[in-house]
């Protein structure tokens, strides 16, 4: 079984660290040195559009499903 791919797994943690960032933010802790809360909206607005783009596979179902679709796409070349 393969496990969860690179790009999926550093969208996700990006995406929670974004979110983490906003709930912060929003409660008054500033955790990045900046002051305007509109960064912390657009850096989590920017991620999560990001996230919900890219094909996340997270079950083994879904990986499968990749893999199939990989070998179509080969052999339709």
């Amino acid at each position: 079984m393969k496990t969860i791919d690179k790009g999926t797994l550093t969208r996700t943690v990006l995406l929670w660290l974004a979110i983490i960032n906003q709930i912060l933010t929003a409660l008054g802790i500033n955790p990045l040195p900046l002051d305007d809360n509109t960064v912390s909206t657009v850096i989590t607005t920017v991620f999560a559009l990001w996230a919900w783009w890219k094909n996340n596979s997270f079950t083994p179902h879904a990986k499968l499903a990749d893999e199939f679709l990989k070998e179509a796409k080969k052999e339709n070349k």
